[in-house]
């Protein structure tokens, strides 16, 4: 019974990262999104955008997505450290990624538009849930090996 439940509950949590995903229009304001669908191609300049904003928003998002993904992998993995481990990850990796996200927009090029798109990606999508559930499942093998 125990199993089921999570079961549900991981599945709804992933229901909740799939809703930010389809409604992040709505939701969010991003000027980056429309500019990565391919504008970025044939102009040298970001699209018109307010920096306190959009700062706010990729990290409201970024923090909504990673709420979503911590209960996900506490779910799935029932141990006190994988919360604690999973907290100071997505800490350092927000604070390392909005700094990079940061310097990128106000040096804005041509030739740092990839940058910006990868760097702007693992903020705005739940990435790191994609890398820490198997290295909890592996640690969680090794551990009862």
């Amino acid at each position: 019974m125990k199993k089921i439940l999570s079961a549900i509950l991981v599945l709804i949590l992933v229901l909740g990262l799939v809703s930010v995903r389809y409604w992040e229009a709505a939701l969010f304001y991003d000027p980056l999104l429309l500019f990565f669908e391919g504008a970025y191609l044939n102009t040298t300049h970001l699209p018109k955008l307010n920096f306190f904003s959009l700062m706010l928003n990729i990290s409201l998002r970024y923090w909504l997505n990673s709420a979503l993904s911590i209960l996900t992998l506490v779910v799935l993995f029932p141990r006190k450290g994988i919360f604690k481990i999973s907290l100071l990850l997505y800490v350092a990796l927000f604070v390392l990624l909005i700094i990079a996200f940061s310097v990128i927009l106000m040096t804005y090029d041509q030739h740092l538009s990839m940058l910006l798109f990868y760097v702007r990606r693992f903020l705005i999508q739940p990435i790191f849930l994609l890398v820490l559930v198997p290295a909890f499942y592996y640690n969680n093998v090794l551990s009862k090996a």
